[in-house]
């Protein structure tokens, strides 16, 4: 079964860093993008940031362009998501998810940081930025 377990979130002031971490089990990440997604309260959800199978490309949300970063160590079977300069606005519950490279939509949907796109959702890290 294919699982995502993300860890890293936290309590930080503004202006602080965080790194969020989304460890596969049960396949191995090398055949999947995978996408960073936040859901704050009362709010939709909205795509952050994704990243391709092989790390060529990587997207990311206007609001978080030049302060976030996506990486992956597939070794590792991990996607990293390094938050710096955190707002209070980026206050949510960050999850990620996957979609094979194998879905002719893959791209597209990675791209698009579409969340209908992507599947195996982990069960999220909390995120809270405030003084």
């Amino acid at each position: 079964q294919l699982q995502l377990v993300e860890s890293g979130g936290g309590l930080v002031q503004p202006g602080g860093s965080l790194r969020l971490s989304c460890t596969a089990s049960g396949f191995t990440l090398d055949n999947y993008a995978i996408g960073w997604f936040r859901q704050a309260p009362g709010k939709e959800r909205e795509g952050v940031s994704c990243i391709t199978s092989s790390a060529g490309n990587t997207y990311y949300a206007d609001s978080v362009k030049g302060r976030f970063t996506v990486s992956r160590d597939n070794a590792k079977n991990t996607v990293y998501l390094q938050m710096n300069s955190l707002k209070p606005e980026d206050t949510a519950v960050y999850y990620c998810a996957a979609v094979d490279r194998r879905n002719i939509w893959y791209r597209g949907h990675c791209a698009a940081l579409a969340g209908g796109g992507f599947g195996s959702w982990g069960q999220g890290t909390r995120v809270t930025v405030s003084s």
